[in-house]
């Protein structure tokens, strides 16, 4: 799924994470955005809808950001109906001050536009717990 995302939001500029999410076939669910253009794009699309996004701003030299990175693509594979979007804070650091973005990882959570909630740090039972809080319950569930 990651491919085809990748290839609808414009080939390179926006691909699937590289980072596996558990078994090396399976692909990551987190969309990695290198342009603040791509990004802008997708992020004005998702005001459109009522779905929840998590925002993992995070950088490479991040051992915190690091150390959430398989918790995060366990979550977006868990969480199928969340849209799970990395973000490199040195690679677009003018998306990172838009959100006031002061510390890695920050994750924020969004919807239709607007911030929900925002965890700093590497706490992924406080992220989970917010996801579960703001994300559209499945229409199956009881």
């Amino acid at each position: 799924m990651g491919s085809y995302v990748s290839s609808f939001l414009g080939g390179g500029e926006a691909q699937a994470a590289t980072e596996e999410s558990g078994s090396p076939s399976e692909p990551s669910r987190v969309i990695a955005f290198h342009s603040s253009n791509r990004w802008q794009l997708h992020f004005n699309s998702s005001k459109q809808l009522n779905k929840l996004i998590v925002v993992d701003f995070a950088a490479a030299w991040c051992g915190p950001c690091k150390f959430m990175e398989p918790a995060i693509n366990a979550m977006a594979s868990k969480y199928t109906d969340v849209d799970f979007v990395k973000i490199d804070v040195d690679e677009l650091s003018d998306v990172a001050k838009e959100f006031g973005v002061q510390a890695m990882p920050t994750f924020l959570l969004l919807k239709q536009g607007k911030e929900v909630e925002r965890v700093v740090g590497a706490k992924k039972d406080e992220l989970e717990t917010k996801i579960l809080k703001h994300r559209e319950a499945p229409k199956y569930a009881a």
